[in-house]
């Protein structure tokens, strides 16, 4: 039966009974919504003439835990985002690590009948019998006549095979492949129930799994282009289901067996994915929503959800884990992967701080330790230098557990100290203020450069949140010269057009400067001139300065969302509203610009659009505009459905906003709630009141919100 038919049945007959029963939270999550790729020209924003696909969200359908250590999804397609794109046909495993940025996946299982070979394994499955929750999923593999479920604890994986009776039970373990490249492995039978080994790929992940059918043999087969590992089992006449459970860990097989023992060994399936719903649903009712329509409250629960898959855990139950050296240490906290720092300082590093201080904290021990053995330097993630962002933005908030001292000594390292590991061409923005780009003309899209511009601007920020840090720590030398580098942003203000724009060794202009065309690292970080627009979060009344009036400004704004996307392919940029993005990160800030030139009302207009269309487009109604880039995506939606943004995220405070729904419940921490109330039905907010006290401007600082007393926003 079709399973959207099954559902509303089942909802139908529970209307009729008057025993309708309450939604739970994790109802609301749809693990799919992202995982479609956009095909259309009205969703592109342009006519697509490359057969290959643009990028998706890349996300991933399967079973996690908040921040956890494994992911359990459906491998579609190796060398892809997140190995699942819903177009996909076959399935060739069920991996067990996960992010969306074309990396890890390691150990991919697939449970197999006869009739295959090392090259040809993979299943047909179909939609209609596949499905997802929050710490569950299943699908049919049709070409073994066999339903998978999975389910998973923060390190372990339980595995459930339902065969076909009489058919031989055996697992294939692909550990020559992931998303990476693989440099070693091994899979070996410790006893009659169970099996290990080791994947290296990205990190060592070693596995210790126990299973409840007799274990035959494990056996090498090789074909001319792949070798695979087969798990044959003693067939006992039972037609009970396979099941496997898998504890993991960076450090031992021997810590692979304890994350086992402890996490998951003694329960059944059934617990285990019971456990793994009440752990979302306690996260998920932190932010508790009401009004707003069926489809508002399931997006807003699924990019919620969305938001806290990532940085992943990497430590074992007992404290110990694989530090940035090789070396098994122990330092008595929870060490995690490195965020995602270009695309979600912005805002999901925030939200995690906001619900999940304890994570936050710890990832904050995570980076300062990696920073320490690597060389002195915080690290960076892809472009920028956004950890002080993050650290900075969280410790004014409250988040405060860790030793600051310890990571402003690698973030002034970042800042200041010119070398390998710290922020790339920093001699240069020392020296004059911005970084020179090669003045060449006819550039690729794809072309890798300095990225000049968007380094400078960006730079002048991550100056600015290191100075709030500075200011704390009483370093006013340090702060002073920092908050003066935080108005470099202006040094590549063009005003002969109004854009910024980039500049050669001589400090002359790039003379081949089109706005409008698309750059991967030419001037701009993948975006153009348009999408580079208005970013001086810490400075928005000096970046209003720079034109001539406030009349100037709007028209440039109206400009970014009226003059068309001049159809350019660009698999990283999809999703437009003129030349404005949202399927890239660049130009998120942007929309609120109107606010300091008295539009305020045009912000909302542009968010709501945003809201209203970009979070579910395609056919199948699953797909994000663009890359979800660890939850950046995902949490830009989170905030402004609550009706506040991270605008300065170094800034202990959020821009208001119309909030979607007409009242929000938010769960600071265990003993403080603050509401959020919409009153009136219009874009333009005409007053804001805290505990009853009128707001002047559009921010509220985060230290009100602990308070635990009521926002109201009245539109009209």
């Amino acid at each position: 039966m079709n399973k959207h038919l099954l559902l509303t049945t089942f909802a139908s007959m529970t209307l009729l009974t008057g025993c309708q029963k309450e939604k739970s939270l994790t109802d609301y999550v749809n693990p799919f919504l992202g995982t479609a790729t956009l095909w259309e020209k009205e969703d592109l924003g342009y006519e697509r003439h490359k057969k290959d696909r643009t990028w998706g969200a890349e996300v991933f359908p399967g079973s996690s835990l908040p921040n956890a250590m494994v992911q359990l999804s459906p491998v579609t397609k190796f060398r892809s985002g997140a190995g699942y794109q819903y177009e996909d046909t076959v399935i060739y495993g069920f991996a067990h690590t996960n992010k969306g940025h074309w990396n890890l996946l390691h150990i991919p299982l697939l449970p197999v009948t006869k009739g295959f070979s090392p090259s040809d394994y993979a299943s047909s499955y179909a939609h209609d019998n596949e499905s997802a929750r929050p710490g569950y999923y299943q699908v049919y593999l049709k070409r073994y006549g066999i339903n998978a479920e999975l389910t998973s604890t923060l390190r372990c994986a339980y595995h459930k095979y339902t065969f076909q009776p009489g058919d031989e039970k055996r697992l294939l373990a692909d550990l020559t492949r992931t998303n990476n490249h693989v440099n070693d492995w091994n899979i070996e039978k410790v006893d009659e129930y169970t099996f290990s080994g080791h994947q290296s790929a990205e990190g060592n992940m070693r596995f210790y799994a126990v299973c409840n059918y007799p274990i035959r043999n494990i056996e090498q087969l090789k074909d001319d282009h792949r070798e695979v590992s087969i798990v044959n089992f003693s067939d006992d006449g039972s037609e009970k289901p396979l099941e496997i459970k898998i504890g993991f860990s960076f450090v031992s097989v021997d810590n692979a067996k304890m994350n086992l023992e402890k996490e998951m060994l003694n329960k059944d399936f059934a617990q285990v994915r019971q456990e793994a719903d009440k752990v979302w649903e306690g996260l998920l009712s932190k932010i508790k929503v009401s009004g707003g329509t069926e489809r508002e409250k399931g997006l807003f629960y699924s990019c919620l959800y969305r938001s806290f898959l990532w940085p992943a855990l990497r430590s074992d139950i007992n404290g110990d884990y694989t530090d940035a050296r090789g070396e098994v240490v122990n330092n008595g906290f929870d060490y995690y992967t490195n965020p995602s720092f270009w695309d979600d300082y912005r805002n999901k590093l925030i939200l995690l701080g906001m619900l999940s201080p304890d994570v936050t904290t710890n990832v904050i021990k995570s980076i300062t330790d990696d920073g320490e053995k690597r060389g002195g330097y915080m690290p960076t993630f892809f472009h920028g230098d956004h950890a002080s962002t993050f650290i900075a933005g969280n410790y004014l908030r409250g988040v405060r557990d860790f030793d600051l001292q310890r990571a402003y000594k690698l973030l002034l390292n970042n800042a200041t100290v010119p070398g390998k590991g710290g922020r790339p061409y920093l001699d240069e923005y020392i020296a004059q203020g911005w970084i020179a780009e090669k003045d060449t003309t006819n550039v690729p899209t794809w072309d890798e450069y300095k990225a000049a511009v968007t380094k400078t601007v960006e730079y002048a920020y991550d100056d600015y949140a290191t100075a709030l840090i500075a200011k704390e720590l009483g370093d006013e030398e340090h702060f002073n010269l920092l908050m003066k580098r935080s108005e470099n942003y202006k040094n590549l203000f063009d005003e002969s057009t109004g854009f910024w724009r980039g500049k050669i060794d001589d400090g002359s202009w790039i003379r081949d400067f089109d706005p409008y065309y698309p750059y991967y690292a030419y001037m701009y970080r993948e975006a153009n001139a348009w999408q580079s627009l208005f970013f001086a979060p810490h400075d928005p009344e000096g970046m209003i300065r720079l034109y001539p009036n406030e009349e100037a400004v709007e028209r440039k704004l109206d400009s970014l969302f009226t003059e068309p996307w001049r159809n350019y392919e660009c698999d990283n940029m999809t999703g437009f509203i003129g030349n404005y993005c949202h399927g890239n990160q660049p130009d998120h800030s942007v929309p609120y610009t109107y606010y300091f030139i008295g539009k305020q009302e045009k912000s909302q207009a542009i968010l709501d659009s945003i809201m209203g269309h970009y979070y579910d487009m395609g056919e199948e109604r699953l797909a994000y505009s663009g890359m979800d880039d660890a939850g950046e995506m995902s949490s830009w939606y989170v905030f402004n459905a609550i009706g506040l943004y991270t605008y300065s995220p170094a800034d202990p405070e959020y821009i208001v906003t119309v909030p979607l729904f007409d009242k929000i419940r938010f769960t600071l921490d265990e003993d403080t709630q603050f509401t959020i109330t919409k009153e009136g039905k219009g874009k333009k907010i005409t007053n804001i009141t805290y505990d009853g006290k009128r707001i002047n401007g559009y921010f509220i600082n985060h230290n009100l919100l602990k308070l635990g007393k009521s926002l109201v926003i009245e539109t009209k």
